[in-house]
């Protein structure tokens, strides 16, 4: 009877209800239409052990952080550093475009943010040199999706929750699979720029070396001490995400003085958030539960069995699925939905628990820059003015790259766990 919570879900849904009261109605009625209503009263047992999970202090923490940061005036001098490091080249601006969203993913862990603030200020840049709207546009996309995988990254500490395995090690796992994406970006970028004559950045137009680098050290500053004091062993995810909000205050002082309305957004913007994120995970406690009770993760797993899939190939059908999810879902929803059923059976076919949370991640940040609902594509046709679907077009040839670094990461489980085995944060 468990097919009756998509329809139910669906009747939700179609009311104008919120995701999260979707998925909670949907799962109750479920249980009183399968007959599972006496296992209700153990419910709220379920909801609080998904939530008491201390991991999951370090998300709203790292939420603000990068919160403070972005309204503290610190894009500009990411930008201007990278455009002393790379600007030259041809399609500088691109290429700026890409370095400055590997800088900006150590700050903010959100793709969306990473998007919202580069649409304001590289593709009106970029569209002065020449660069079309929808290329910009797209690369601007494209390239957001780092700022998940690179830590902090507020869907790894989710997954690390969801599944009760190392943030730390997950943080640092996810650094070499977020500089194999960026140099993949850069790859396409070069191709266009040779194609199409994109221009570089004239001399004089970027600002000396040593003082971009001096003028950009407080926000660089922070990703070296959220990394560096997990390796080291100083600070667990959720205290080094304390010193990050601390550390991000000192770095928006230094750059523009945070105002009281800034604050107060900062924590507003914090709060909902955190709250949207909990009510999703205490509406997924209830679904898991009732998946548990119909063995739904049982029967997925039979059912690989039978097909002869092994755990390449079912690895292959979940990142089909996880795609297709993130392109219509919120990353929290999908991630709180799909992995709790399918990740179980993954594991149980011999996926390691860290290479497997960056695929996932990688993955559903994937359908964040793919139709027909890409949160990214959307903020930035939103920003920029740029048609949506012109967008979604523009930016194909760069989500075939990131299918194919996908594709490679899959195949190449040590790019994920090199680093921390190599760190002793993994097995």
């Amino acid at each position: 009877m468990i097919w009756l919570a998509p329809l139910a879900a669906a009747a939700f849904l179609g009311c104008g209800l919120a995701l999260a009261y979707v998925i909670g109605g949907a799962a109750v009625l479920s249980f009183i239409i399968s007959d599972n209503t006496r296992y209700l009263a153990v419910l709220p047992q379920k909801v609080f052990s998904q939530i008491s999970v201390f991991s999951l202090l370090a998300m709203p923490l790292f939420i603000l952080a990068g919160e403070l940061m972005n309204r503290g005036g610190v894009t500009r001098s990411l930008i201007d550093l990278s455009m002393a490091l790379i600007g030259r080249l041809r399609g500088g601006l691109g290429h700026v475009n890409i370095m400055t969203s590997v800088f900006f993913a150590g700050i903010s862990g959100s793709a969306v943010a990473d998007a919202a603030a580069l649409s304001n200020t590289l593709v009106p840049a970029m569209r002065e040199r020449g660069y079309t709207a929808e290329y910009a546009g797209a690369i601007t996309a494209a390239s957001s999706i780092i700022g998940p995988i690179v830590p902090p990254s507020i869907i790894l500490i989710f997954y690390g929750a969801l599944m009760q395995t190392s943030v730390a090690a997950l943080f640092v796992a996810g650094i070499l699979p977020g500089l194999v994406l960026a140099a993949a970006l850069f790859a396409v970028n070069g191709f266009y720029a040779w194609r199409d004559d994109h221009p570089r950045v004239e001399k004089g137009e970027a600002p000396p070396l040593g003082r971009a680098i001096i003028a950009a050290l407080p926000a660089l500053c922070l990703p070296i001490i959220i990394v560096g004091g997990i390796v080291l062993g100083w600070m667990t995810p959720t205290e080094a995400a304390s010193v990050a909000v601390l550390a991000a205050v000192i770095a928006a002082l230094f750059y523009s003085p945070l105002t009281l309305d800034d604050l107060w957004q900062s924590f507003s913007r914090t709060a909902v958030l955190t709250g949207s994120i909990f009510m999703i995970l205490c509406a997924v406690a209830a679904f898991g539960h009732l998946a548990a009770l119909e063995r739904i993760p049982q029967a997925i797993a039979g059912l690989v069995d039978q097909m002869g899939l092994g755990p390449v190939g079912f690895l292959l059908v979940m990142n089909l699925l996880f795609i297709i999810a993130g392109m219509v879902m919120d990353v929290p929803v999908a991630l709180a939905l799909l992995v709790p059923l399918l990740a179980p059976v993954a594991l149980a076919n011999g996926a390691d628990p860290v290479h497997l949370g960056i695929v996932i991640c990688f993955n559903l940040c994937i359908g964040l820059v793919s139709p027909p609902l890409g949160g990214c594509l959307l903020i930035v046709s939103t920003v920029t003015g740029v048609n949506y679907w012109r967008l979604a077009r523009a930016v194909m040839p760069f989500v075939v790259a990131e299918i194919i670094v996908l594709g490679v990461l899959v195949f190449t489980p040590e790019i994920s766990l090199w680093l921390p085995r190599t760190l002793g944060l993994w097995r």
